[in-house]
């Protein structure tokens, strides 16, 4: 072969190692870290990217969010219980440059930090409160790790608890301590249940009496209403009644007045008339007697009377006196009653 075609393909190939040499990919996650004879010259972005072939180098970082798993650990509570806790912690780096240049072994780093960490925070917490608590632990862990990292170029985005074992004696304790809990409260929620239905019973009762009473109060007052309303028209109809009375006897006694005024009665029918007045008198419920003022006058009349009745039976022959009229058989003289001057009890 000629030397002289072995020296242009020995040239060629330097160029062809060369040119891959110099040209770099950068992948828009990455960012590439460009080191010049062993010292840090620049970070060059995503896209094409030329270097000195056997003079730079570039380090891809990868700078998307990264997950670091935790491994368990044994902790121990504030109460002196013995737990597994393990976790992980998700990061993303924020300048190659110190990620690079500030930690050797980032992954180990951060797994020794959390671990240490992740036992002071649960070692002052007891048992309970560090099961109900997960996420205060995931936030402070968040906190000391961001804070710690922060020299590293990196970012911890969140921190996530993902089991914490009790040994299998506080978990049997743990059930027990549940299902005595669960009972309790089904007790309790019995009886509040007991509770509310004996106040809602009584409060029935009680709107039910109030509305009897109420009831009652109400039947009452139109009782008494309607007493009261059946009294004023007994009341009414009784006066219109004594009225009607009181004006009929007015009437009669007018009518009988002008009748034996109209009559020319003799002494002998008002004598009649007296008696019968007496009779009427003597015959009511009343403790007073009303006495004529000449009553020896009126005893006289009445022997008068006796003996004139004697001669008209012997007689058979009637005879008026002092010119008045002979009255019918069946005819009847009303008399105006005798005056009357004072009352005295019976």
């Amino acid at each position: 072969m000629n030397p002289i075609a072995i020296v242009l393909i020995a040239i060629a190939l330097i160029g062809i190692l060369v040119l891959v040499g110099a040209v770099k990919i950068v992948r828009p996650y990455q960012r590439g870290l460009v080191e010049r004879l062993g010292k840090y010259k620049t970070t060059r972005s995503p896209g094409l990217n030329l270097i000195l072939p056997f003079i730079e180098t570039m380090q891809l970082i990868d700078m998307r969010e990264q997950v670091v798993d935790i491994p368990p650990q044994e902790v121990i509570t504030a109460d002196n219980v013995v737990v597994s806790v393990d976790a992980v912690a998700y990061y993303e780096a924020t300048d190659p440059q110190r990620l690079v240049y500030n930690v050797a072994d980032f992954f180990t780093a951060i797994t020794k930090l959390a671990q240490t960490n992740l036992r002071n925070l649960i070692g002052d917490l007891e048992l309970d409160r560090a099961l109900t608590s997960r996420d205060t632990i995931n936030s402070q862990l968040r906190e000391v790790l961001d804070d710690a990292t922060d020299k590293w170029g990196v970012r911890v985005v969140r921190v996530e608890i993902q089991r914490i074992d009790p040994p299998p004696d506080i978990v049997s304790a743990m059930h027990a301590q549940m299902r005595a809990e669960r009972d309790r409260r089904a007790t309790v929620t019995e009886a509040k249940g007991y509770q509310e239905a004996a106040i809602a019973r009584a409060d029935g009762e009680q709107q039910a009496a109030v509305l009897s009473a109420q009831g009652r109060k109400q039947a009452a007052v139109l009782d008494a209403e309607g007493e009261s309303q059946a009294i004023g028209l007994r009341a009414k109809a009784n006066r219109l009644r004594l009225e009607m009375i009181g004006l009929g006897e007015g009437a009669a006694a007018k009518s009988r007045l002008t009748g034996i005024k109209e009559a020319q009665p003799n002494q002998s029918v008002l004598t009649v008339e007296y008696l019968a007045a007496l009779e009427r008198i003597g015959d009511g419920r009343a403790t007073k007697l009303v006495i004529p003022a000449e009553f020896s006058g009126l005893l006289g009349t009445v022997a008068a009377l006796g003996a004139a009745i004697k001669d008209d039976e012997t007689d058979d022959e009637v005879r008026p006196k002092d010119g008045l009229p002979v009255p019918e058989d069946n005819a009847r003289v009303e008399l105006p009653e005798p005056e009357r001057t004072e009352l005295r009890e019976r």
